[in-house]
C-alpha cells in the first residue's frame, strides 16, 4: 500500500517556535514560574487565616479538646461504617486511616489528662 504523505510531514504547523529558540525558552520559563512559585516566593507570602469558620479565641484549652476527643470518636466511627463495604486495597487503606484517627484521639486525650487530671 502507497503512503500518500511522507514520514514524516514536510510541514509542522502544530508549533511556530524553534525549539531551541530564545522566545521558546522565556515563554515555558514564565508558565513555570506562573503554575510554580518557588519556596522564596511561598514563604514571602504573609499567611491570613481564613475568617470563614473561627473558634471563639476565649473557649478554654479543655473545652476545645473534649470537642476534639468526640470528632476523631466521630470520625472513627464512620470510617469503621465504610470498611464494612470495601476489599482490598481500599479497605486496607481506610483501616491505615483508622489507625492514624485513633492515635490522634489517644494523643487528645493524653493532653486532656494533663489538663485536668483525675
Amino acid at each position: 500500500m502507497f503512503k500518500v504523505t511522507p514520514n514524516p510531514p514536510d510541514t509542522d504547523p502544530t508549533s511556530p517556535y524553534d525549539p531551541d529558540s530564545k522566545k521558546l525558552n522565556e515563554a515555558a520559563e514564565r508558565a513555570l514560574d506562573f503554575h510554580f512559585p518557588s519556596t522564596a516566593d511561598i514563604k514571602a507570602t504573609p499567611r491570613t487565616p481564613s475568617t470563614l469558620f473561627t473558634v471563639n479565641p476565649e473557649t478554654k484549652t479543655e473545652t476545645l479538646m473534649v470537642y476534639l476527643v468526640e470528632t476523631l470518636a466521630s470520625v472513627d466511627v464512620m470510617v469503621h461504617q465504610l470498611v464494612d463495604h470495601l476489599d482490598g486495597g481500599s479497605r486496607n487503606a481506610l483501616l491505615g486511616i483508622s489507625n492514624s484517627i485513633m492515635l490522634a484521639e489517644i494523643t487528645a486525650n493524653r493532653v486532656l489528662d494533663q489538663i485536668d487530671p483525675l
